[in-house]
């Protein structure tokens, strides 16, 4: 496989493809767990997202494939996904209300890109966010296992429709303190 290049954006709402998705089924038989038709046709869903799914969606594809999938094996087949550390659940700046989408590991963290007017949302990976990543491990003496990042604004698009949303916001940021510097590092 080529080297990653040191940053990519998604041209949809996902940045992993085919190459890089399609390995929950296989990663579970090589764990052991039992693998039913429900959970393979869940999992099947799930490794060919081309967007961030929420459990009704997760659903709905499911039962396009096979109508005997239930609500109650989504649940426990995320719950599974979750324990094993596979799938990440993400609120994406609640812009879509407070549903929990799910998505599968790619092969490096991203960031999560949102439009506060229309709700795109897109993927973003930097090598600098890794070498982020890679400081705090450093600096807190630990080993980073996952992150999360959200970042929201205003879509060309958007801001092709709309120029005041170009305009600066009326409140002025808050200097932060020495106090509230040190209190949010040792947090």
């Amino acid at each position: 496989m080529a080297a990653s290049p040191s940053r990519r954006v998604s041209t949809g709402e996902r940045i992993n493809t085919a190459e890089t998705t399609g390995k929950l089924q296989q990663i579970l038989a090589q764990r052991g767990l039992r693998m039913t038709k429900q959970r393979r046709v869940i999992l099947q869903v799930m490794d060919t997202a081309e967007q961030h799914l929420d459990v009704d969606q997760i659903l709905a594809r499911a039962q396009k494939i096979d109508s005997g999938v239930h609500l109650v094996t989504v649940y426990r087949t995320i719950d599974l996904l979750k324990k094993q550390g596979l799938i990440d659940e993400l609120d994406l700046l609640h812009l879509r209300g407070d549903r929990h989408y799910y998505e599968s590991h790619g092969p490096r963290d991203h960031i999560h890109v949102a439009c506060l007017r229309c709700g795109k949302v897109r993927e973003f990976e930097s090598r600098l966010y890794e070498q982020l990543k890679e400081q705090i491990a450093r600096d807190f003496e630990m080993k980073v296992t996952i992150s999360r990042t959200e970042v929201g604004g205003y879509c060309g698009a958007c801001l092709a429709a709309d120029p005041s949303l170009a305009a600066p916001s009326k409140t002025a940021p808050q200097s932060t303190s020495s106090d509230d510097r040190e209190h949010t590092r040792s947090h």
